[in-house]
């Protein structure tokens, strides 16, 4: 009688315990969103900032500029970037720091940056500053910018 009772009860838990997912690891996913940041900078370097930074958003990414302006959306910082000014600049950069979320999924850099632009009479000025850029994982596995 016990077995009746116990068996099924036992076959339900089995059943709807759900076996944990192993969690990737830290140290292949930091390096990840390394290689996506230095693939990021070398296509700003070869292709111009424009491709660059429409190459790596996500479709709802969203960036901060001057004056606490927000571009909102892939095609729309495509555009910010097509800018005559952004044509003969450059922009140089590495993180600093890299920190990813235990299941993979988001991650955020920080560092320094610098940018490069040359005026009317040929002197090129410089700004360099820090940058802060959020990352997440598409469904396709690619790491795309959401925030920058």
């Amino acid at each position: 009688m016990l077995k009746q009772i116990f068996l099924p009860i036992f076959l339900l838990l089995f059943l709807a315990c759900e076996p944990q997912k192993e969690l990737p690891d830290p140290a292949k996913l930091k390096q990840e969103i390394v290689d996506a940041e230095a693939a990021f900078a070398k296509m700003a370097a070869a292709k111009g900032i424009a491709e660059a930074f429409y190459t790596f958003a996500a479709e709802d990414a969203v960036i901060k500029r001057q004056n606490d302006t927000l571009i909102m959306g892939r095609a729309a910082i495509r555009q910010y970037y097509n800018a005559p000014f952004y044509q003969s600049a450059k922009v140089e950069w590495k993180p600093d720091f890299v920190e990813v979320s235990t299941h993979g999924d988001l991650a955020y850099t920080y560092g320094k940056f610098t940018w490069s632009s040359q005026d009317s009479t040929g002197k090129v000025n410089k700004i360099k500053g820090v940058f802060h850029t959020v990352w997440q994982r598409q469904a396709d596995g690619n790491w795309k910018y959401v925030w920058d």
